[in-house]
């Protein structure tokens, strides 16, 4: 369920909007991954129209933007140039939005290199003016300035989804999304006058640790809603004396944060999940019987934003945890949970939601072999 219309990468590459309860299978990554996210609201109120999007122009004036000049990363021309046109200082364009003070908050637009190759993003909050530096040449991050992290995605056609986020200080009541054009990595923005330029498109300021799917607007607001994924099997499907839950997944951000697939009896008494844990690029699993843990288990991967393939086993006094084909865990001792029935992307008590990418979710009714789960899990049998 999602009670919002949001977009996706479509089987072509491209960015499209998906209606509301639809879900989103989306090709970011080159094959069909289901999408969830969380909530989010884009403060930007014209994510395409960037010539309102980002209206305001430092100093003494903001360079000129052309608008629909190129084909943008939804496979129409809709994408804006931005242009140095002065030699005494240099140009930039940016907005203004008010914002909760003492939050954390992520700056986002799409650029791709035309006479320019560099790009400077950068937030501004009444006290610091710091950001990254994108080569859109070379599709690598340069400088990230103090108290700044930084993100660069590769879209079709030379496209990149560029990003900074920062915590701005706590008396700070406004945030803004600035661009300027830079000659090269770590240097001052461009005063070359001649015309140089980049490409841009879908402007986003949105509250939280990483860049989410691109939320359009056009004059205000918009909130894309929360997804959730559950209330799937019955207890003829799933073997309470054994099995496997299995899934192939990613998670967007290792935002230290706990993001649970379960199998439970529809309470977390008895229950077993596979989870992102909330501590940096570290995966969990846990089985849990009668409200009592029987087996826990945590891996430290080296990075959950890239898919594992997850297998969690469980039989009386036999339970194991394999990832991309190795075991990880195991233990010999402890009883299995009763009563299951039910698989949802949460941790069986409706909190701690999935948010991420989901290739693949599955449940064995039997407890398979070493081999058998050194082969399911295996990363040389990926698609």
């Amino acid at each position: 369920t999602r009670t919002s219309s949001a977009t996706r990468v479509n089987p072509d590459y491209l960015i499209e909007t998906v209606a509301t309860d639809i879900p989103r299978l989306d090709y970011t990554n080159g094959t069909a991954s289901i999408l969830l996210e969380p909530s989010r609201t884009n403060l930007e109120t014209y994510s395409i129209n960037l010539d309102l999007g980002l209206p305001n122009g430092g100093p003494p004036s903001g360079p000129p933007i052309t608008l629909n000049i190129a084909t943008s990363p939804d496979g129409t021309q809709n994408a804006s140039k931005f242009a140095q046109t002065l030699t005494t200082v240099y140009q930039s364009r940016f907005s203004v939005r008010t914002i909760t003070t003492g939050k954390t908050w992520t700056r986002s637009i799409f650029a791709k290199k035309d006479t320019g190759n560099w790009m400077f993003l950068m937030q501004y909050d009444g006290a610091t003016n710091n950001g990254a530096y994108f080569d859109l040449d070379n599709g690598v991050i340069g400088t990230v300035q103090s108290g700044m992290t930084a993100k660069m995605e590769a879209y079709p056609n030379g496209w990149y989804r560029c990003s900074v986020t920062n915590t701005p200080d706590a008396l700070a009541t406004s945030e803004r999304v600035q661009v300027a054009l830079v000659d090269a990595d770590n240097t001052s923005p461009n005063k070359t006058g001649n015309g140089t330029g980049i490409y841009i498109y879908g402007v986003q300021l949105e509250e939280g640790t990483y860049p989410t799917s691109i939320i359009n607007t056009s004059g205000s607001t918009v909130t894309r809603a929360a997804e959730t994924l559950n209330n799937a099997g019955n207890s003829d499907l799933i073997n309470s004396t054994e099995g496997v839950l299995y899934a192939e997944i990613a998670a967007l951000a290792d935002d230290a944060t706990n993001r649970r697939i379960s199998l439970s009896d529809g309470t977390t008494a008895n229950r077993m999940y596979i989870s992102y844990k909330n501590y940096t690029n570290q995966i969990r699993a846990e089985v849990i019987s009668s409200s009592s843990s029987v087996f826990d288990a945590t891996y430290s991967a080296i990075d959950i934003t890239v898919f594992s393939k997850i297998a969690l086993k469980f039989k009386l006094n036999n339970f194991s945890l394999y990832i991309d084909g190795v075991e990880v865990a195991n233990d010999t001792s402890g009883a299995v949970p009763t009563g299951l029935k039910e698989l949802a992307f949460d941790d069986g008590n409706n909190s701690n939601q999935f948010y991420g990418r989901c290739k693949t979710v599955a449940v064995f009714k039997e407890a398979l072999s070493d081999t058998e789960l050194a082969c399911l899990t295996s990363t040389n049998n990926r698609e």
